[in-house]
């Protein structure tokens, strides 16, 4: 067993003993190694003036992802590459492409934002060298501007993939030096602290299950993209955190026997490009879960784990039918997604369990969508969301499953307007008749995000628009200017 935190920043080797469960890597690079690029704007992981790359190893590749700093914990840097916008630089020591750039195109005003930006913006020039306009702004969709608007840094974009240079970067020179770095350092279980607050990084799943069997009530965190703000904006304590975003065997994908399994440790991110082969309808609400950011720390396993109500995962998998597999070291249990979520905050989670892999049927030749509203349409949190698989024989509904989240204590299925549709012809009529059928399965509460009557309104709607768009209408919602 390890007591050291190792991690590589920027160009140096990082080695800390005294690390806390709570301790942040924006806290970290601002205040420690006086790396004052990276912005604290919001410390909630909304607007990406903290962003920062991280780059981590899996199956022997090195790749890199922009996340944000203000709700990363430092215990979960262990065997990253840390890259702050300071280590930018161009082929000759000047500006980087994606810097000029933006000075060329005005993309800077107070300045404030503008790290995060670049950091976001070089993440992308890195990952896609001819980025159209949709991946620039799915790119920037967790970084906020207050004020130059965004058609200048649009701009910086398309000029900065125009440069390329990307085979002349320091990511792309330095990389074999990085990886054999972090091979360097051991895969071995880690405990570091500050006074009584710990944090433990387990070496693999079993090693996860040991832990947790000595510590059922530890905070288990995965991307923390929501325990990061159980601390920065409500100060709880976590300790003793277990930190599980490293572990190898929980980022397993394996398509058999008629349907995928996802480890619980798979990011959005990670699981994007499956979710367009198999799943492509549900590729624009999948792209609505947070930034890019959030979605490169998010779990899917982490998300169903924390039981919100209002978790984007849930109602996709519950409407596909999927099953979760818990482990502790006792051995391992299944069960239906929809089963996991008893009452609002309690999950049929035992002492000294956890979630270890999602299991999702294929799709076959059913019928499928998913949809969210939201006050703001990126990077913002659920009012109400729904997702539909629809089978039929071409004429008549043979199985329906729908489910909500948003609209009661938990992500739950309508089972009045599943009965509405269930053996009725595939009809616009049918649809209706569910629409109606579907106030019946919820009574929704009114809060900050939307009414209960709003929310009633959207759950029927959400029914017509799935009619519409099996008919190859234009449905989407637009604002009319």
């Amino acid at each position: 067993m390890g007591q050291e935190l190792r991690f590589l920043l920027n160009d140096s080797e990082v080695r800390l003993t005294e690390v806390g469960s709570r301790d942040t890597l924006l806290d970290f690079l601002r205040l420690n190694r006086r790396l004052t690029g990276t912005k604290e704007g919001c410390a909630e992981g909304d607007c990406g003036a903290c962003t920062v790359l991280v780059g981590r190893l899996y199956q022997g590749r090195l790749h890199y992802e922009p996340i944000n700093a203000c709700i990363r914990f430092l215990a979960s840097c262990h065997g990253c590459h840390i890259v702050t916008v300071e280590h930018l630089r161009g082929p000759q020591g000047g500006l980087h492409p994606v810097q000029a750039a933006m000075v060329e195109h005005h993309g800077s005003q107070c300045g404030f934002c503008t790290p995060g930006f670049v950091m976001a913006l070089y993440g992308l020039w890195m990952q896609n060298p001819r980025p159209d306009m949709l991946a620039i702004e799915t790119a920037l969709q967790g970084n906020l501007c207050r004020c130059t608007g965004y058609e200048p840094i649009v701009k910086a974009a398309f000029a900065a993939s125009e440069a390329g240079g990307q085979h002349m970067d320091a990511l792309s020179v330095e990389r074999e030096h990085v990886i054999a770095a972090l091979n360097a350092i051991p895969r071995e279980r880690v405990e570091v602290a500050r006074g009584d607050d710990r944090a433990i990084l387990p070496a693999d799943a079993a090693d996860l299950a040991q832990v947790l069997a000595v510590y059922p009530k530890a905070t288990i965190v995965a991307g923390a993209t929501d325990v990061g703000l159980w601390v920065t904006k409500f100060l709880r304590n976590i300790s003793p955190a277990v930190f599980i975003g490293h572990l190898q065997d929980l980022k397993r994908i394996e398509l058999a026997e008629g349907r995928i399994t996802i480890g619980a440790g798979v990011t959005y991110s990670e699981f994007e490009p499956f979710l367009r082969e198999h799943f492509p309808e549900a590729v624009d609400y999948w792209l609505r879960i947070g930034g890019w950011q959030v979605r490169n720390a998010g779990t899917i396993g982490g998300n169903i784990a924390n039981g919100s109500p209002i978790g984007e995962t849930p109602p996709l998998l519950i409407a596909l039918g999927a099953t979760l597999r818990l482990r502790s070291a006792e051995g391992t249990r299944e069960l239906p997604v929809e089963d996991y979520f008893i009452e609002y905050g309690k999950q049929d989670r035992r002492p000294g369990e956890f979630v270890e892999a999602i299991a999702v049927p294929l799709k076959g030749n059913a019928r499928i969508a998913a949809y969210k509203v939201s006050k703001r349409h990126h990077a913002d949190i659920t009012a109400s969301a729904a997702a539909f698989r629809v089978e039929t024989d071409g004429t008549t509904i043979i199985d329906a499953r729908v489910a909500f989240g948003g609209m009661a204590g938990t992500p739950k299925r309508a089972t009045g307007a599943e009965a509405a549709l269930k053996g009725q012809p595939f009809t616009a009529e049918t649809f209706e008749a569910a629409a109606r059928a579907v106030a019946n399965d919820f009574q929704p509460l009114t809060d900050w995000r939307a009414t209960k009557e709003y929310r009633q309104t959207l759950a029927a709607n959400f029914f017509r628009r799935f009619w519409l768009e099996q008919q190859g209408e234009d449905h989407r919602l637009r604002r009319v200017e």
